[in-house]
Parts: structure tokens; sequence; C-alpha cells
């Protein structure tokens, strides 16, 4: 085994199957992407991943980082629209000013969409001497700006990976009717939902485009999105044992609640991406994909 791939399984507690199912699943797309990258005349070339979360959006980016670089010496960096969350006094300014809910990471108009498409732009343009913005959910805040990485030469590929990536906003009649507990009694005015939809519409689809190509990892249904929380959970609570951030990890209480920001926009998600994707990877309940 390439020793690039052991490090890979090792730093994703993952067992060598995972690389089996990699190797028959996601080769077609990698090769995919380095004719794309290769047929724009090397340009840099944008992939966007959607998938709720515990889908393994992150480690599928992972692992496509390390083949792109170690078998086709492309220049690969792998970012999340979960780097770019608001810290939480801009988040507590916004759940005074619009809404209570907004004080919790999660939902569009809780990153920092001025970044992120300043970022984007730079990569398109393949400028360097910016830093890749880091966020640490243990803490809940951004990571402090030195230790975010540096870019320092031409980015040939972009894989961005983010839960609600690509999602279209949903029709205005569709807000009106809550779907959990927490829409029920803490939005009874629809004036979070809405907010979250207008900000999807207005500044999060325009940079859709920088994407070249789409691929979803599609769970059977928004019920698996809490058993693969807490697995997340757990692996970063064993990432932090004895850390000073330990204590933040969140309970499962916390996590059953914190679900619950997301499931519109997943569930959402699971109806109307599918068919506009070009790589569906469809998850059985343990993650397996069964159909590509």
């Amino acid at each position: 085994m390439q020793t690039y791939l052991a490090d890979f399984l090792e730093n994703n507690r993952l067992s060598p199957d995972y690389l089996v199912s990699a190797e028959q699943h996601f080769s077609p797309l990698i090769k995919a992407i380095v004719a794309k990258y290769r047929a724009s005349g090397k340009s840099t070339v944008f992939i966007g991943i959607n998938g709720c979360q515990g889908s393994g959006k992150s480690t599928l980016s992972d692992y496509m980082t390390r083949v792109l670089i170690h078998e086709y010496q492309l220049n690969t960096v792998s970012c999340s629209l979960d780097d770019f969350y608001l810290d939480q006094i801009q988040r507590q300014q916004l759940a005074k000013s619009v809404h209570p809910l907004l004080a919790s990471r999660g939902v569009p108009g809780t990153h920092n969409i001025a970044l992120l498409g300043d970022t984007l732009e730079k990569l398109a343009k393949a400028e360097t001497g910016f830093s890749l913005v880091k966020f640490d959910k243990a803490s809940d805040n951004p990571l402090p700006h030195k230790l975010w990485p540096r870019v320092t030469s031409k980015i040939d590929v972009v894989l961005f990976e983010g839960w609600c990536w690509g999602t279209p906003p949903q029709q205005e009649n569709e807000l009106w009717f809550p779907v959990n507990t927490l829409e029920q009694e803490r939005d009874r005015d629809a004036v979070w939902r809405k907010f979250v939809n207008h900000q999807l519409a207005q500044y999060y689809q325009p940079l859709y485009p920088y994407m070249d190509l789409w691929l979803m990892l599609k769970a059977p249904s928004f019920n698996c999105v809490y058993r693969w929380r807490l697995e997340q959970e757990q692996k970063l609570r064993q990432k932090l044992i004895g850390g000073s951030a330990s204590n933040k990890i969140m309970t499962d209480s916390e996590i059953a609640d914190f679900i619950q920001h997301f499931q519109r926009l997943t569930q959402h998600s699971l109806t109307s991406l599918p068919d506009k994707t070009d790589y569906l990877f469809n998850l059985d309940q343990d993650r397996r994909i069964i159909q590509s």
C-alpha cells in the first residue's frame, strides 16, 4: 500500500475496505477531474461536493486530494463551507437583529459569504499569497489567522464540500409548514427559515457557477443524520481528549437539537439535487455506496 494511502486510513480511522470501495466508485470521477483539468488549458478546476452531515464528504475530499496530488501531480486543495462560519460574536449579533436561532452555526446566513466569494475568485484567478480560512468546531470559532494554510503556488484542483452546497432555495409556499419541533416551537412565524432561504437565493446560489463538476453523497433519508453526526462527534471527542476544548463537545441531546437546524434544507437537497449532479453516489444507512 502506498504510504499516502496508509496515512489517509490512519488519519481518518478507517479500515482498508474503504480503499476497495473508493477504487471502484471514485476512480472514474478522479479521471474525469483530471481530464477536465487538461481540457481546460490547465485552468483551476472546481469540484462541488454535496452531502448531509456525516455522509463522508470530508473523508472523500481527503482521499481525492491525496490521489490527485500523488498519482497525477495536481496541486489540489480541499475546502469546506464549514470553514467559513461566522464567529460566535457575529452570530450573536445576527441572533439579536434577525432571529435567535441564528446564534447556532449551520444554515445559510451564518457563513462569511463575502470571504467565501473572495476566496473562490482568488482561486479561480490562480492568485497566490493569501490564506484559506479554517474553523474550529470545538471552540465554535475560526482558528487564529496565523494557523490558516497559506496558498503559495497555483492551485490546479479545488474540492469544495458543504452540507447545503449546491442546494437551490425553496419556493415561498414551502416555508410555511414546519418540518420539526424546532421550527414549530421556535420559529412560529417562519422568520428564521425565510431569512435562511433568502440568503441561499441571494448570496450562495450565485457562487455555484464556479463549480465545474458536481457530485452528491446521497443519504437514504434524513433519519440517518443523527447517528452519523454522533459518530462525527465521537471522533472529534477522541481527538480532543484532555485538550482545553474537549469540554465543548456536544452531548447526544445537544446533537439531536442541533441537527434540526439542518433538516429542512437536507430534505430539500435529497429531493432536488440528484437529477442535477454529474456524479451521484447513493448511500445505505452504514454509508456504503450501493449505487453510483
